[in-house]
């Protein structure tokens, strides 16, 4: 059996990766397996403990939302050694979706400990790593309102409160595309890049996404008013949303370029970050090994 070291972000899910250590350690204790838990104290250090441990632990497990998810994702490809892990103990957990990992802790563990693993494909933008989703326009700003809201409702009905105070304030902008070598120019609503299939706390935006396909899939919502988006929404929890062909454009490619020449907010796994520059989304060649559940 591997080593196995889980780095636990004890704020994740109002508290609920902390209370999973509990039922980590007797799990665990039971099974006789060798393992070490790690509490990360401030932003970014999820990345800089899976680096650091990745010598010694030959499996490295995320406890917390897709914010660790994608800090330890980051250190164990960084190290480039190791398998990734993921106990969901956030709001969303949109990558555990993706890869099969079941929503409780207990049955999550169990598919940790039987160690089916598979190769999965890594995106980058502007120097930064996209291991499930990234994405700007609308549902950027219902991402930085959806925080805000967080800090009164701790569940994932927090991101559609998002959605509706954003409405209010949104307003399309055009832009030009460079996809794979074609130009576009589009009234964008939203644009959404990635592997995974989910966001938004189960948003099903990019529903065709194969985590192994050495594909980047797109979701391009275009020439909407904020009323029809609001009757739109709905669709992608189940990711109905593309047969709206009218509005929604969904596809995929090798390489994105953004023109953009002012300063914008990309949402990046569920962080905000920004750029004053084109944006440019691409296969990384690197890969990453990770626990699934197979279907």
């Amino acid at each position: 059996m591997d080593k196995l070291l889980f780095i636990v972000n004890p704020v994740a899910g109002a508290g609920r990766a902390k209370k999973s250590v509990s039922i980590i350690e007797n799990r665990l204790k039971n099974e006789n397996v060798e393992f070490k838990i790690v509490f990360t104290k401030a932003p970014k250090e999820a990345t800089q403990l899976a680096e650091q441990y990745a010598n010694e632990y030959s499996l490295i497990v995320a406890v917390g939302g897709d914010g660790t998810v994608n800090e330890v994702a980051q250190g164990v490809l960084n190290s480039g050694k190791g398998i990734f892990g993921v106990l969901p103990c956030g709001t969303g957990n949109d990558y555990s979706k993706s890869i099969g990992i079941p929503s409780k802790v207990e049955e999550a563990l169990e598919v940790i400990l039987r160690g089916h693993t598979m190769e999965v494909d890594v995106a980058k933008i502007n120097g930064y790593n996209i291991f499930n989703i990234a994405s700007v326009g609308f549902d950027v700003d219902v991402l930085i309102r959806t925080n805000s809201i967080k800090k009164k409702v701790k569940n994932r009905f927090a991101y559609i409160l998002g959605v509706f105070s954003a409405l209010f304030g949104f307003k399309k902008k055009q832009f030009n595309f460079i996809i794979d070598d074609v130009e576009y120019r589009r009234n964008l609503v939203l644009l959404a890049v990635g592997k995974g299939k989910y966001y938004g706390g189960g948003l099903k935006v990019l529903p065709d996404a194969d985590l192994t396909d050495n594909k980047l899939h797109v979701c391009l919502v275009r020439n909407l008013s904020n009323l029809n988006l609001l009757f739109l929404f709905p669709s992608i929890f189940n990711g109905k949303h593309i047969k709206f062909k009218k509005y929604v454009e969904a596809f995929s490619a090798s390489k994105i370029i953004i023109e953009n020449s002012t300063e914008m907010n990309i949402n990046i796994d569920g962080e905000v970050i920004q750029s004053d520059k084109d944006i440019v989304i691409e296969l990384e060649k690197a890969k990453l090994k990770v626990i699934s559940n197979p279907a």
